[in-house]
């Protein structure tokens, strides 16, 4: 070991994880951090305080900004953990390279920080339903994975109008859906209830059914007709936030979609799998009707002082310089609509993903919304232009446990629509709008 790596006790570790001046870096997969126990470690989560930065990452040219991102800076002391100590070790010298010159290593996370209940620990509180590629995995191959109570499962590939990218590489038993069975394309909005309980029961999920949804991102291009065929995994959060919608009482996402599971190393199928129909959803749809917000309910919350719209959209799009849409012609924003900041434009979220695709550390998330007054004491509704963004926002939130979290379904979209509706262009007035950037 380098003679500059000092190792940590976990008496130690106790008093550093209380102060400003360090940094607790965990370096094992995100799915770990959120929660998971993928080493059985006797509880799941990571050091209070810590940052996510997997082992991973350390493969990627641009790892130094993705550290300084998170604003990781050699003037503090960073102490790593992982599930190794050779791990540990690999990460303490990549940093110790990079010009950081207080560096050291934590050896107890498995042993004595998670096995002891007086040791703080933190994790995403709907993280079981945000998953691994092991997990998946351990379906795929027949068995039962942690936190799955056994019964029918489906995965599916959600894809729009692009069953080649499901064609040509999926994950193995995985079904196709196309968001075009869930969303109507005069609207863009949900589809209604009949037309959600056919098109569910068409691809043999019921209100009891284990869905597991991902799609594979393919570079959109926004000179395409379509951009969004190659957005494939924000399509998939927005078909889970409809099924939550309807009434699936068990939604999974693979966090990262179809790349985590190539990442993990697993092959992919090219089998066009059937569906396997079902006779009935088993529930009235919808059985969460509060998760969705249309155009009257909008204009009461943007009335409200415990309400916000969130604007998940990018600056262009947000202060009108473009509509961030070929089919959508009206540029400009809702006025009072909070900005949300998706990234470049209306087929990425990279101010909400990692650079291998999977979401972002939650707590990053939820600092960038506070300082722009994104707050969970009050009632949210993410929007963009169509629902795709909007819902993967509104997913974040939902998977942090945040209690009123909807999405408002029509977005810039059907409001810009209505020439009676109010609308905005330009940079706002004593509003805070801006939100951190992430690196890619």
């Amino acid at each position: 070991m380098n003679g500059k790596i000092k190792d940590f006790t976990t008496e130690e570790m106790l008093v550093l994880s209380k102060s400003n001046d360090n940094i607790i870096v965990d370096a094992r997969q995100v799915d770990a951090y959120n929660g998971w126990k993928l080493q059985n470690e006797k509880r799941g989560g990571h050091i209070q305080g810590a940052k996510s930065l997997p082992f991973k990452w350390t493969k990627y040219m641009d790892w130094i900004e993705i550290v300084r991102s998170k604003g990781i800076v050699p003037s503090k002391q960073i102490i790593i953990y992982s599930y190794t100590d050779e791990e540990s070790d690999k990460l303490a010298n990549i940093f110790i390279s990079a010009g950081f010159p207080k560096v050291g290593v934590y050896y107890h996370f498995k042993d004595e920080w998670a096995t002891n209940p007086n040791l703080p620990m933190d994790k995403m509180a709907r993280y079981k339903n945000l998953v691994s590629p092991q997990w998946v995995k351990t379906l795929v191959d027949g068995g039962v994975p942690p936190k799955h109570n056994g019964n029918r499962t489906v995965i599916v590939h959600s894809h729009y109008r692009n069953r080649e990218a499901y064609l040509t590489g999926h994950i193995p038993s995985a079904i196709d859906m196309d968001t075009l069975a869930l969303e109507a394309p005069e609207t863009w909005n949900r589809r209604s209830p009949d037309e959600l309980k056919k098109a569910l029961e068409q691809h043999g999920i019921t209100a009891d059914t284990t869905v597991v949804l991902y799609g594979k991102y393919m570079a959109p291009d926004n000179d395409d007709d379509f951009p969004g065929s190659a957005a494939g995994h924000i399509g998939a959060i927005r078909n889970a936030f409809i099924m939550l919608y309807a009434g699936v009482k068990d939604v999974r996402v693979l966090n990262g979609g179809f790349q985590s599971w190539l990442d993990a190393g697993y092959e992919a199928s090219t089998e066009d799998v059937p569906k396997q129909p079902v006779p009935d959803f088993g529930v009235t749809i919808p059985q969460q009707p509060e998760l969705a917000v249309d155009i009257p309910e909008a204009k009461q919350m943007l009335a409200s002082k415990d309400a916000e719209l969130v604007c998940v959209r990018s600056w262009p799009e947000y202060i009108g310089e473009v509509s961030g849409y070929n089919y959508i012609e009206k540029k400009g924003r809702i006025p009072g609509a909070v900005f949300g900041n998706c990234g470049t434009d209306a087929y990425h979220m990279e101010n909400y993903r990692n650079a291998d695709h999977t979401t972002r550390e939650y707590h990053e998330i939820a600092d960038n919304w506070k300082s722009a007054g994104i707050t969970p004491d009050k009632h949210l509704a993410f929007y963009c232009g169509t629902g795709w963004r909007g819902s993967e926002a509104f997913f974040n939130a939902w998977l942090m446990g945040w209690p009123r979290v909807s999405v408002f379904d029509g977005g810039w979209f059907e409001w810009s629509n209505d020439p009676n509706n109010p609308y905005e262009t330009g940079i706002p007035q004593n509003k805070k709008i801006m939100i951190k950037q992430s690196i890619l």
